[in-house]
């Protein structure tokens, strides 16, 4: 594995942030019954994954197309992910995603924006607009790290089991505090960009 490849996987790895997600996989599983919850995890992972290759290879164009800036991409990736980390923070009885039903996740919240998230899709679609030739280095690298977040997250009930419910519960008021902080800054960053543009 050469240097770039390794500094690619090491960073989509970061922002895909497996071990994050796992409260917030064990939390909307919770009513799934327990010999389905692999094949859900599988599938909304392949999803995201799909939607990060998508993102990847035209996510630029599509964005052009719909005349949206990278910092409206910022603001509203910021405003769902403070959102949701409220929740994370002061629990609420619909749970992080607002599911009353507690009924088995297709896409949302799991797939997008758990796994491919502002962060994520912001992130593969920087790397393959500025250097759009390595393409197949940035698919391995992608390939790699969703393949790593998928096996974490096949293992979420089963470290729930050994580290016991309070420490997930302690665990995702600490990751929802750590990402209140991350979704301040995506939204300061992108009124920031946005300011700095405006004439005059």
């Amino acid at each position: 594995m050469n240097a770039e490849l390794f500094s690619a996987t090491i960073l989509l790895i970061l922002v895909l942030d497996p071990f994050g997600n796992l409260p917030i996989v064990v939390s909307v599983l919770s009513k799934v019954p327990a010999e389905r919850r692999p094949r859900v995890i599988l599938r909304e992972c392949f999803f995201a994954y799909m939607i990060l290759v998508a993102f990847m290879a035209g996510g630029r164009t599509f964005m052009q197309w719909l005349q949206l800036s990278d910092e409206s991409l910022a603001i509203a990736g910021g405003i769902i992910l403070f959102l949701i980390a409220l929740r994370m923070v002061f629990p609420h009885p619909d749970g992080v995603f607002g599911d009353a039903h507690g009924g088995e996740p297709f896409l949302v919240p799991l797939a997008v924006p758990s796994i491919a998230g502002p962060s994520a899709l912001a992130t593969v679609m920087l790397m393959a607009s500025r250097d759009p030739a390595h393409m197949t280095t940035w698919v391995i690298a992608l390939s790699v790290g969703m393949a790593l977040t998928t096996l974490v997250l096949l293992a979420a009930q089963r470290l729930q089991a050994v580290l016991g419910e309070r420490a997930i519960q302690a665990f995702e008021k600490l990751m929802g505090l750590v990402l209140t902080a991350l979704a301040v800054e995506m939204l300061l960053n992108g009124v920031r960009t946005f300011v700095a543009r405006l004439p005059g």
